[in-house]
């Protein structure tokens, strides 16, 4: 029988990340460095399972890709504006501090100086995907840190397309060319604005009809058919597929599809980033390291060094604190995979010599190791220190979560909201009705795309940092497959629950619940409207009214534990009817029972 060759590479790179990733998350070293290191095990440098790497990273490159467009759903564009500062001030000496460091001290070596600036460039690229996955490891992207950190990546990624056109002034061939190549620059920057346009009012549009098909699979089909397209769109004129991506997640931040978005993507950005890392880790040229391993392992250490010194400098500037610099500087220490993308082109203007091109690789590739072993280090040793000695330092920024959630928007939900709105409490709504949801975007109303039955959905909109969830939706059954959910998984959370029914209020009580039936109190004000339409006095109304909400919800609990015995039930609604009879007779406003 003949078994397709991707069916058997498939089953190394599943089978290596299955023993390495949890190996290495056991003994502390994270995911990332699971990753590197069954790359390197599986690759062609190590037992040679999988020969052919390139074709691997061309489709690994998919995850960051994914990971970007995350990032940018988590970023609309008035959060991105306020960010203008460190990603433009923060990442922009990043840049250009670690270029002339790395440089000038490369120069002391007598190599050429256009050899010294293509290095420097090279340094001064940090890894998006190793950085987001170890800050998103340890919920600290939304910390000063974490978002620092992505602001100066989010810089690098802009400024690859100028550097690689510095990088084609560099080589022999072309020392008369013009500084810029205008028509690629107005290209791309009207290509950006062309995805600005659409993303405004094309994609919001073309969303909430696939949305209204109801079919899970084709609105996971057309995000990522949005996602590719925009990387290859940007990637046509030269600037990066991971900020075309980025641009499409941010012009989506602000849409009611945000959440569903989110969760229906992560699992593929999850896959396709580990396969980057494996593939990250089967590039590394063992044989070079293994001639030459005191200078590769030398200058990566001294790069990494250099650099980290450059970003603590800049945290001290910017004035994060102590552990923030720490953690900021760390991260994103490491020479990122646009640093590959960088010598390539320095090859191909023959900037570089191939071997010095593949020393430069093998230096950035081992680099990429540091940062997990880094973090390890920093939470056993640093950390602890700078917890006791620093009691008093403020703490850690995130990015505020809604304490309340509200599954469901329809006429109960609205009402629910419209108070707590009022009041000033904080709230996520979440639908499932794209209808609905672009009904109320018409009136202002900020709504999430989601079916709160999904535990994705539950934790994408906040359920881990909530103090109470209100379950308004029409199903019954979505409200008791959510809060038998919720129930189990966050039993700290209080439940609100509407019900439509006295029956469904039986199964809602019987969860622990509290329950609010939907008709109730307005079936209530009318009676005390119909008492006093037949002549009893509005105090009289008032007074049996009262009486009657108190005496029928506690016998709606006790009728509650015998909603499976309908003989019971039929017997305790009687007893019920009468004692009514019996105690509204009784009362007068100035008698009580």
């Amino acid at each position: 029988m003949h078994i397709p060759p991707f069916l058997l590479q498939a089953l190394v790179y599943l089978g290596a990340a299955v023993i390495a990733v949890p190996l290495f998350k056991r003994l502390g070293l994270g995911s990332v460095l699971g990753y590197l290191v069954a790359g390197l095990v599986i690759g062609p440098f190590g037992l040679k399972l999988i020969p052919d790497v390139e074709s691997v990273l061309q489709i690994s490159e998919l995850g960051i890709v994914l990971l970007l467009f995350l990032v940018g759903l988590e970023l609309n564009p008035s959060r991105l504006w306020e960010m203008r500062r460190t990603i433009f001030g923060l990442g922009g000496l990043q840049v250009l501090l670690t270029i002339a460091v790395v440089s000038s001290l490369t120069r002391l070596t007598n190599l050429p100086w256009s050899v010294c600036i293509v290095i420097g460039m090279a340094v001064s690229m940090s890894s998006t995907a190793i950085s987001i996955q170890i800050l998103n490891e340890r919920s600290l992207l939304k910390t000063a840190a974490g978002q620092s950190a992505f602001s100066v990546a989010l810089f690098q990624d802009l400024a690859v397309v100028p550097l690689m056109l510095i990088l084609t002034l560099l080589g022999p061939d072309n020392a008369n060319e013009p500084l810029f190549n205008w028509t690629k620059m107005a290209t791309a920057v009207g290509l950006i604005l062309g995805l600005i346009l659409v993303g405004r009012f094309v994609l919001k549009p073309l969303l909430r009809v696939i949305a209204k098909t109801g079919m899970r699979e084709i609105f996971i089909a057309c995000a990522l058919f949005l996602i590719v397209g925009s990387a290859l769109l940007t990637a046509s004129v030269g600037l990066s597929m991971a900020l075309g991506s980025f641009l499409a997640g941010v012009l989506l931040a602000d849409s009611e599809y945000r959440m569903e978005l989110e969760v229906d993507i992560d699992p593929f950005k999850g896959l396709l980033l580990g396969l980057f890392f494996i593939a990250v880790g089967m590039s590394i040229n063992v044989g070079l390291i293994l001639k030459q391993p005191l200078l590769i392992i030398s200058l990566a250490l001294a790069a990494v060094a250099i650099k980290f010194a450059i970003l603590r400098s800049l945290a001290r500037l910017f004035k994060l604190c102590r552990a923030d610099g720490w953690i900021f500087a760390i991260v994103i220490s490491q020479i990122g995979e646009f640093a590959f993308v960088l010598t390539s082109v320095a090859q191909s203007e023959k900037v570089l010599s191939p071997d010095q091109g593949g020393l430069v690789n093998a230096v950035v590739a081992f680099s990429m190791l540091t940062t997990p072993l880094m973090m390890v280090l920093y939470s056993k040793f640093i950390a602890p220190k700078l917890s006791t000695n620093n009691g008093n330092r403020e703490p850690e920024v995130f990015q505020e979560t809604q304490p309340v959630i509200i599954a469901g928007v329809g006429r109960f939900g609205q009402i629910v909201a419209r108070v707590l709105q009022a009041k000033a409490v904080p709230i996520t709504l979440v639908d499932v009705d794209p209808n609905q949801l672009e009904l109320l975007e018409r009136f202002g109303w900020k709504t999430h795309y989601g079916d709160a039955r999904r535990p994705d959905v539950l934790e994408a909109a906040g359920i881990h940092q909530a103090q109470l969830i209100v379950l308004a939706m029409d199903d019954i059954n979505a409200v008791k497959e959510t809060a038998e959910y919720i129930k189990e998984h966050f039993p700290k959370v209080k439940i609100i629950a509407r019900a439509r029914s006295r029956v469904q209020a039986f199964e809602l009580i019987a969860l622990q619940v509290t329950v609010v039936r939907e008709t109730f109190e307005s079936s209530l004000k009318a009676a005390h409207e119909a008492l006093v339409a037949m002549g009893i006095t509005d105090s009289e109304a008032q007074f049996s009214v009262q009486s009657f909400r108190e005496h029928d919800e506690k016998m709606l609990t006790e009728m509650a534990s015998k909603r499976d015995d309908q003989t019971k039930l039929i017997a305790a609604a009687e007893r019920s009817r009468q004692e009514l009879r019996r105690l509204l007779a009784d009362e007068t406003p100035n008698k009580t029972t």
